[in-house]
Formats: structure tokens, C-alpha cells, sequence
């Protein structure tokens, strides 16, 4: 028995006991819970988030929420990122696991935050208060570079901050805020698993703080190291019951059967591990371990004259490799950070910080499916003799093949990503006609180094392997290109690959098809930026607040690919050194007031002008107003004007791009395409007007209560978009012409690059062809300023903090409840190509219809317990999808017909708990945290039918937790 199935006995055994807690809040709107966010005495003013202006005491129109360190301690996340990613405005960040088959994008290892699900390049991230380095091309910064060790808050600002924080800030902003005044030395040690004794993970920090020169000086120090194994295959119950989204074997247009069914013990027919026959009088021969010949059972509602890739029943296990991926992608993290301040007059300090951070994601992305088009001659040296015994045409006709090719490993993506951050600046303050200014300015330079290395099949050299014959004298099997003698680099050192059979291929086989393209890519940010703030007095009301600065920023982007890994690799196929590179310029001023109005009304604007070296000039802009009509009640609005401009991939990448597969409408089968996507300078920045509108009420009559309500609607205009491949193909079929042009083929002789455009060699009224004979289809996207977006929903929080003796006298302790929810109502983008849909509630997304985290804390002298709460809303797979059993209208492209399109909702429960001890001078604490308590299981899922579905484990990694319960044991300690 693990230790981890122990204390799982011991915990739900006693778990009566153990439901309550203490921790502090998450607290929307520092207002909403007066008794935690007061600032302590003398502490000076507050900086929130939602403003450049510090004010003590002053609200924000824009709802700011607030995490404070002990709500993280009590959460005790193996990653800061896993914690803030609960949170229910945030939908759909990127996490290594639910971008694990993005082997080649460079996104592998990331932990992103996603505020409103419109993207983690449109959630500004910063660190405390300035714009932290980004971690790949398209903007998005990892989480894993802030110094976690020290983060004391993080304030989320739910709505747009452009004109106060620049670029980026449409969703809103993310300030990390660190304990710069630490003073002592402090760390945490943890240990952490899941109750199937997996996905072992070790995470340490140790944070050191001594002021110097008589306490004019500080100098801090921290490092975090984090390390975690990962699960590779997806060893659970749940995933071993064979659910993808099939298409309906019985389905044809017209005859009243849904087109889509969600599917237990399903799989694909035109695959298994050792091959199976596709075509031909030998269909449905198959080849096992050591090669055996067997005969596959397509199951009983197999129907040859309707849609027959996907088997339900029958053999359908002899087409799972879910083996091959990542259920957890393994992570290794660490990171180091400095800072040293000095107050060389009492008016300024100057201070200096470094930090540099490695982490590295280890992805398992899951086998290479050949699916259905590997073609093999029929004087192929493997085919078995049995075989040709049985059907000897195959000696003059050759066949085909489909396999996932079980004797060569699964696909692996190692990207170590590198980030340098340094910084030097000043700050302080001077009096000018009789005001107090405040000042502060900085330079950050930053290097973000990403290097990504595949293990991946060379499609070359598998091609010339696989073409296995007897040499002259028949004693023995080579490749053809080695019997014709062929000068092909590649070609040299061929080793003949069996394709007849799982375990029949030599180590030497497998390392000549085998290998790792690599690439490395280097961002650069440079900002220098200068802001000024004050207090003007007004005799007849609250002074009036002005805060005005610059800023320049500067990013660039190179790369750099060797020439064999940019092209020929079935993952890879990395862009040249030229088609990655570029640079911008960006120079911005604002300024910000803060005027109190009669009638206790304020008001709070901001305008900022931002030039762009390369998309132009734009100005954002806010308005806020706050009221408080009653003492108990305030209500506040908002209308922003908020962008985002082109990130450096959206403007500079060409070339690159993925491989996977698509539904070919023309056919009705699967077919291999390359995705390659195509920067454009001629790119404009997003433009988003958003309105916040909301109360907050706290009654005096019930202390310690606070309500928060928030509505929030955003609205994107010339929003950066490309059409999927799928929706190109699907469009072109539906004719399109003007799409059909992004569509070219690769021939099996020449896949370096496509040949047979649009208009040579085929039409659209034909289709492509046959694409197994031509080879694989390549699919440009573009991107344009061409879609429009929307987003809205409602924030509610309520919470409340009460000793128990205020309740009945003699009741020890302190109680605090808290309940956070989002309401999605609307979040839909309209590309102009099809009616746009409404993806709120579709849970094989990321944007259920409520989300919710609520937390119930108690504590009493040193011990702290904690009961949480999370989950979301039942939905469905898409808002688009008609669902039906018979009569069912005609299945389009954009409306398909589905069997069952519900998808249920989610409820997790966690658990913690903690004790703190005095050992010799340092306060210690031991804790204990459970996830997902009573080890719920994650909604089964079905993805497909048109990619390469097989590899993935049969749930949405983005919403359910799919690990089950876990454990994280640790201490921490302070003898500051």
C-alpha cells in the first residue's frame, strides 16, 4: 500500500472532524471584506491594480480580485499557476497538460493564465506593476518565471486596463505582487502524488532578506525548484473504456441517422499497432506481435457502405496507443531571483533585480498514425508468405496499410526554455508648489531562449525503409534505394523496416527512422518607461489624483533550425531562420485622474497613446464612475477602451507549422495534412470596448459580510483570427473558392514542398483525389483582422469572516465562508465565413456556463482546516450540434447532427489542513492538502472524428480534473 493510499483512509475516515478551516480569502474589490483588506496601521497607501493612482482606502470601479498569500498557502498548489487557474474568471489557460500534443508549437511545459477564455496574449501579466517578460513569440508569459517564493498577493483585475497598463489588457490584468521588505530567511518543502501513486512531484523554495548600511539597504534573495514526473500513458479506469466522438457507422446523407455518436469501446479500423489491410481482397487482415496474421472484427454495427473508419465494439482495442501520450506531462522547474535597494537620500532609492529561470517540459504527444496510406509494393520482401499463399494478386498488386507503428517510439517533445530578466531603477518623491510628487522609473531588459527537440519519425527515411526487398541473390533484405544505389544523402545506411508486425523491427531499423529535429528560437524585450503620481488638494472635496508616465518598449524575435530539421519530419518540419525573425517598437504616454465629485460620487479616467512601429497609432481610454447612495451600498461602472496589438508570430511566421489530420469532405476519410501559418505585416491591433457594471453591498447590520455583483460585456472589433484547417477544407467544399487557394498537395516524391496548387491538378468540384496516392494535403492560415468577438457574463462573490463568540459566547475560533461564481452568458466570434456560435456551455471546451469555487475556513490557535468547493455547470459538446436519434435533419458542416451532445458538470471537494509548531527559533507549520477528496473521476469526452484522435485519453484535460485525488505533504518555516 503507497503512503498515499494510507493517508487517504485515515482522511476520509476522519474527515467529519476535519471540515473547517481558517486561511484568508480571495477577496474581489478590496472593499468586500473590510476586516481582511484594511491596511495595517502606518502602512501607507494602497497600489491597486485597476489604477495607476495610490490612494488609502480608495476603491476602483473595475472589480480587482485579490489572492493573498495565506489563500495560497492554504491551496498549497504544486505550481502557482494551478491555483490561479481555479479561479472562476479564468477559463482556459494554457497548462502542459492540455497542450501536451502541441509538440512542435513551442507551448509545451507553459502554465498561462486566460481571463474570460479570449486567450492568454489578451490577459496582461505583470509583476509588481510592470510588464513581465514574455515566454514565446505570441506574448503569452509563463507563470513558472515569477518568483513564487515571494509572491505575498496577486491581483487580478476582471476587465480592461489598457489605458493604465498598455497593450494586452482587453481580458484584463494579472499583477503578481512580491514581499520586496522580507526581512529573514523562510522556505517550504512539499511532497505531493496522486492516489495511484503517480505524478511524484517535489517542490522547494528558500527566500533569504537582511537589510544593510544602518537598514538604508535591502538585499533579497529567492530560488524555487520544482520538480515533476509526470504520468506518461494514462494508467486510469476511465481511459481504458475506448470513448471518442465516432461518425455513426449506419450514417448516410439523407437517410436520418445522426452523423456523430459519442462512442464507448470505439476505435479506429484503419489502424492497429503491427498494420492492418485497408483495401483490397486482403481488408481487414491485421498483424500482430512477432507478426501473426489475424482477421479483425469490424463489430456489429459496422456498415462498409456508410462512414467505416471507426469500429464500435468487435476489435476496437487493437486501435488504442493511448499508451503513447502524456496524461501528465513531466516538468522540471528552476529559478532564481535577486533584488538589492538603496535609499541614498531620504527622497530616492535605487534598486537593481536579476532573476533567471529554466524549466523544461518532458511531453509524450502520442503515437505516429499511419492511417490507411501506407503503400506497399508487392514485391515487398516483409509480406508474410501466408499471406501471399492465401491472395497471391497481392504479389503484382501490392497493398495498403494503416498502423501506429508500435515498434518505433511515441513522439516526444523536450523544450527547455530559458528566461533572463534584469532590471535597474528608482524611485521617490519631491515637492513641487507645495505637492508632494512620487516618482518612479526603471529599464527591464529581457531574453527569453526556447529550445524544442523532437523524437520523431523522418518521413524520408521511413519511406525508403518500409520499400524492403530481396537483393540479388536472395539471401538477404535491404531497401530498394540501397539495391539501386541511390545518392540520396538520406538514403545512406538504410535499414529495412517490417510493417508486417509489433516486435519485429532491430534497434538499427528504428534508429535509422528515428530522430531529433530541433529548433531554437530568441525573444527579446527592452522597456524603459518613467511614471509620476500626486495628490492635489481640492478645498472642497477628497484631493484629486493625477498620475501621468512614458514608456518605450522594444521586442524582437530570430530563430534559428538546422537545415535537416526543416522539413521531411512527420513532427517538426521547423521554420527556416528567416521565416521567424523580426522586431517592433513601441512608444506610449498616459495619464490618469482620480476627482471626487459631490454627491459621494468619484471619478476615476485614464488616456493612453501608443504608437506602433509597425500597426500605427491608437489611443485607449477609460471612464469610471463609483456611488455610494447609502453607507452600505456602492455601485460602480466602467466603460473602457482597451487593444491589443500583433505579437511578434502573428506578425513575422512564415513557414513551420503542424501535422495532423482532417476529415477530407470529398471522400468522407481521414487524410494527413500540414498546417503552415503565414505571418502578415499588415496586421492592426484589436480594438475592445467593454462595459463593467456592479455593486457592492455591505450591510452594517451583519459584520464582516460583503456581496459583490459584476456584469462585464467586451466587445472586439478587427480581432486577429485564422481559420482552422478543418473550416478551410470544409469551406472550399461548400465553395469557396477564395479558400480553396490556401490548399495545396505534397507529393510523396517531393514533400519539401507542395506542388499541385488550386486550379493545377485539381478543382474543386473533384477534390484533391485520392490523398494516400498524392500524398499529404498543406493547408495555409493566415491571419487577418477579420473577426469579431464578444464576451459576457456576471462575476458574483459573497463572504464572510466572523469570530465564533460573536455568535454564542464561548465558541473558539475564527469562521470565514467565501463563494465565488462566473456566470458566462455569451462568448462567440464572428469570422464572417458562418453564423457565429455561442460557446458558453460547451464542456468540451473551456467555458462551461457557471464555474465556482466556494471555501469554508476555520481556525483555532495554531491549527487551520479548510474545506473547498469547486466545479462547474452540465453543457454540452457544441451549441452548434443537433441532437437527434432518426429523422434527423441534413448534417452540414456547421450544424452537425449528434446522438447524444451532453456533456455533465463537476464537483470537487478539497481538503487542508495545518499545524504550526515553534522549533528553536523558527516557526514551523506541517500541512497536509487533498485534491478532488472523494477521487470523482473526469467526464468521459470523445474527441475526433476528423484528427488524429486516437492518442488522447477520452476526457476535457481543459475543464475535469482527470488525475483524481492527490496529496501534498510539506512544511514551512520562517525565522524571519
Amino acid at each position: 500500500m503507497s503512503w498515499a493510499a494510507l493517508v487517504t483512509g485515515l482522511l476520509i475516515s476522519t474527515a467529519p472532524d476535519a471540515y473547517a478551516q481558517d486561511a484568508a480569502p480571495v477577496i474581489t474589490s478590496p472593499e468586500t471584506a473590510p476586516e481582511l483588506s484594511a491596511p495595517p496601521t502606518g502602512s501607507g497607501d494602497i497600489v491597486v491594480t485597476g489604477s495607476r493612482i495610490s490612494r488609502n482606502g480608495y476603491d476602483t470601479p473595475t472589480p480587482v480580485t485579490v489572492i493573498s498569500t495565506q489563500e495560497l498557502q492554504a491551496n498549497s498548489p504544486a505550481n502557482l499557476a494551478d491555483f490561479v487557474n481555479q479561479l472562476p474568471s479564468v477559463a482556459g489557460s494554457i497548462t502542459p497538460a492540455n497542450s501536451n500534443r502541441s509538440l512542435a508549437s513551442g507551448a509545451a511545459g507553459l502554465n498561462t493564465v486566460n481571463l474570460r477564455g479570449l486567450g492568454s496574449n489578451r490577459t496582461l501579466v505583470l509583476l509588481d506593476g510592470r510588464r513581465s517578460v514574455a515566454s514565446a513569440t505570441d506574448g503569452t508569459v509563463d507563470i513558472n518565471t515569477i518568483p513564487q517564493g515571494l509572491v505575498k498577493s496577486v491581483e487580478i483585475v476582471t476587465g480592461g486596463a489598457s489605458a493604465a497598463y498598455g497593450s494586452d489588457a482587453v481580458a484584463g490584468v494579472v499583477n503578481y505582487i512580491l514581499d520586496k521588505e522580507y526581512t529573514g530567511i523562510k522556505g517550504d518543502l512539499s511532497y505531493g502524488q496522486t492516489t495511484y501513486g503517480d505524478d511524484d512531484n517535489y517542490r522547494a523554495t528558500l527566500t533569504a532578506g537582511t537589510p544593510f548600511a544602518g537598514g538604508r539597504g535591502h538585499l533579497l534573495v529567492s530560488g524555487t525548484y520544482l520538480q515533476r514526473e509526470g504520468v506518461r500513458g494514462v494508467p486510469r479506469r476511465w481511459a481504458e473504456k475506448g470513448m471518442y466522438m465516432t461518425q455513426n457507422p449506419a450514417y448516410v446523407p439523407g437517410n436520418g441517422q445522426p452523423q456523430y455518436m459519442p462512442s464507448t469501446q470505439a476505435g479506429l479500423n484503419s489502424v492497429t499497432g503491427g498494420g492492418i489491410v485497408v483495401s483490397g481482397p486482403a481488408r481487414g487482415v491485421y498483424f500482430g506481435q512477432g507478426g501473426t496474421i489475424n482477421r479483425y472484427d469490424y463489430g456489429d454495427n459496422y456498415n462498409p457502405a456508410g462512414n467505416g473508419e471507426w469500429t464500435i465494439g468487435g476489435d476496437w482495442r487493437e486501435s488504442q496507443h493511448i499508451d503513447g501520450t502524456s496524461l501528465q506531462p513531466g516538468e522540471r522547474l528552476r529559478s532564481v531571483y535577486g533584488r538589492l535597494s538603496y535609499e541614498i537620500s531620504d527622497a530616492v532609492e535605487v534598486f537593481a533585480e536579476a532573476s533567471y529561470n529554466r524549466t523544461r517540459g518532458l511531453n509524450w504527444g502520442g503515437r505516429q498514425t499511419d492511417r490507411g496510406n501506407i503503400t506497399i509494393r508487392g514485391d515487398n520482401a516483409f509480406i508474410p508468405a501466408a499471406l501471399l499463399a492465401q491472395y497471391p494478386s497481392l504479389a503484382s498488386t501490392g497493398l495498403t496499410l494503416g498502423s501506429f507503428n508500435a515498434d518505433y517510439p511515441t513522439r516526444q517533445s523536450d523544450n527547455t526554455r530559458e528566461v533572463q530578466r534584469y532590471l535597474i531603477g528608482a524611485e521617490g518623491h519631491f515637492n513641487l508648489f507645495d505637492t508632494n510628487w512620487k516618482w518612479d522609473g526603471y529599464y527591464q531588459h529581457g531574453v527569453t531562449e526556447n529550445r524544442i527537440e523532437l523524437t520523431s519519425p523522418n518521413r524520408t527515411k521511413l519511406a525508403y525503409a518500409r520499400d524492403a526487398v530481396w537483393n540479388a541473390d536472395h539471401t538477404a533484405i535491404v531497401c530498394r534505394v540501397t539495391q539501386t544505389g541511390s545518392t540520396d544523402p538520406l538514403a545512406q545506411g538504410c535499414v529495412p523496416f517490417n510493417s508486417f508486425g509489433i516486435g519485429v523491427n532491430s534497434a538499427d531499423a528504428v534508429n535509422y527512422i528515428m530522430g531529433n529535429p530541433w529548433t531554437r528560437t530568441r525573444f527579446q524585450q527592452d522597456v524603459a518607461a518613467l511614471n509620476v503620481s500626486t495628490d492635489i488638494d481640492n478645498p472642497w472635496l477628497k484631493p484629486i489624483g493625477l498620475a501621468f508616465g512614458v514608456e518605450h518598449r522594444r521586442e524582437e524575435t530570430s530563430a534559428y533550425t538546422p537545415e535537416f530539421a526543416q522539413s521531411g519530419w512527420y513532427s517538426g518540419n521547423f521554420p527556416t531562420n528567416e521565416q521567424v525573425a523580426g522586431h517592433y517598437d513601441v512608444t506610449e504616454g498616459y495619464i490618469e485622474t482620480l476627482i471626487s465629485l459631490p454627491f459621494k460620487l468619484d471619478f476615476n479616467g485614464a488616456a493612453r497613446l501608443t504608437s506602433y512601429s509597425q500597426a500605427g497609432e491608437v489611443v485607449t481610454w477609460k471612464a469610471g464612475f463609483t456611488w455610494s447612495p447609502i453607507s452600505d451600498l456602492r455601485l460602480r461602472a466602467v466603460r473602457s477602451r482597451d487593444i491589443r496589438a500583433p505579437n511578434l508570430s502573428e506578425l513575422f511566421q512564415s513557414g513551420g507549422g503542424n501535422t495532423n489530420s482532417l476529415l477530407n469532405p470529398w471522400t468522407g476519410n481521414s487524410a494527413r495534412y500540414r498546417g503552415v501559418p503565414q505571418g502578415n505585416l499588415n496586421l492592426r491591433p484589436e480594438k475592445a470596448d467593454t462595459w463593467d457594471v456592479g455593486l457592492v453591498y455591505q450591510p452594517s447590520f451583519l459584520p464582516g459580510f460583503g456581496l459583490s455583483v459584476d456584469y462585464y460585456d467586451i466587445r472586439i472589433k478587427g480581432a486577429i483570427g485564422s481559420l482552422s484547417a478543418q473550416q478551410i477544407v470544409d469551406r472550399c467544399f461548400e465553395g469557396n473558392e477564395d479558400l480553396c487557394r490556401q490548399i495545396a498537395l505534397a507529393t510523396q516524391s517531393n514533400v519539401a514542398a507542395p506542388t499541385y496548387a488550386y486550379g493545377d491538378g485539381w478543382d474543386r468540384t473533384t477534390g484533391p483525389g485520392a490523398i494516400s496516392d498524392l500524398g499529404d494535403i498543406w493547408v495555409y492560415t493566415s491571419n487577418f483582422n477579420y473577426v469579431q468577438e464578444r464576451s459576457r457574463g456576471v462575476d458574483v462573490e459573497a463572504s464572510y469572516q466572523t469570530p465564533l463568540d460573536r455568535i454564542s459566547e464561548g465558541l473558539p475560533g475564527t469562521l470565514s465562508l467565501r463563494a465565488l461564481a462566473t456566470r458566462n452568458i455569451d462568448r462567440r466570434a464572428d469570422n464572417g465565413t458562418q453564423p457565429p456560435t455561442n460557446v458558453v456551455g460547451q464542456n468540451s471546451g473551456a467555458l462551461p456556463k457557471w464555474k465556482f469555487r466556494v471555501t469554508a475556513n476555520y481556525s483555532i490557535d495554531d491549527l487551520t482546516v479548510q474545506l473547498t468547493g469547486r466545479g462547474f455547470s452540465s453543457g454540452v459538446y457544441s451549441n452548434a450540434y443537433i441532437e437527434c436519434d432518426s429523422d434527423c435533419p441534413a448534417s452540414t458542416a456547421l450544424n452537425r447532427t449528434i446522438s447524444d451532445n451532453h456533456l455533465p458538470g463537476a464537483f470537487y471537494v478539497d481538503a487542508y489542513i495545518s499545524q504550526k509548531v515553534k522549533i528553536a527559533a523558527a516557526n514551523t507549520e506541517f500541512f497536509l492538502q487533498v485534491g478532488n477528496l472523494f477521487n470523482r473521476d473526469p467526464a468521459l469526452v470523445g474527441s475526433g472524428p476528423s484528427d488524429t484522435s486516437s492518442p488522447d485519453p477520452g476526457t476535457n484535460r481543459s475543464l475535469y480534473d482527470f488525475l483524481g485525488r492527490t496529496f501534498r505533504l510539506g512544511l514551512r518555516f520562517d525565522l524571519g
